[in-house]
């Protein structure tokens, strides 16, 4: 079996390589951010879309690794739950407050997107209170 070679040509490893190290990383419970920056810090991957083909959520999924939610929906919502926690200690902060209602509009916006996209289930909505425990 020939070994397939990567679309750049500095990259030492074969896409087959790079696919059992995502999903190792994967299964270790590293976010697929994490896993590109390792694999550009580490093995000298630039980005992996254009050296395997496809995305490193792709590959986690074909490896098995379920997903619950988008990576970038769990950091804005990440974010709220931060700013309430600086609000509830620090009422009068008008400038956090109007920062919270900026986050929590982008997070609404990609939930809509996502249960259109059916990534996340029907009737998924954001709840401020179910969000501290979804985060932990």
């Amino acid at each position: 079996m020939a070994k397939e070679k990567p679309k750049a040509d500095w990259v030492e490893l074969s896409t087959a390589e790079i696919e059992k190290i995502v999903v190792d990383l994967g299964k270790k419970g590293t976010t697929p951010a994490m896993i590109g920056q390792i694999l550009r810090d580490q093995y000298g991957v630039p980005r992996v879309k254009e050296v395997v083909g496809k995305s490193v959520t792709k590959m986690l999924v074909e490896g098995g690794i379920k997903i619950d939610y988008p990576e970038d929906l769990l950091a804005l919502i990440k974010r709220a739950v931060s700013v309430r926690k600086h609000l509830a200690t620090n009422k009068s902060d008008k400038h956090n407050r109007t920062s919270l209602s900026n986050t929590e509009s982008k997070i609404r916006r990609l939930v809509k997107y996502y249960v259109k996209e059916e990534k996340l289930p029907k009737g998924w909505k954001y709840d401020p209170d179910t969000a501290t425990l979804l985060v932990k």
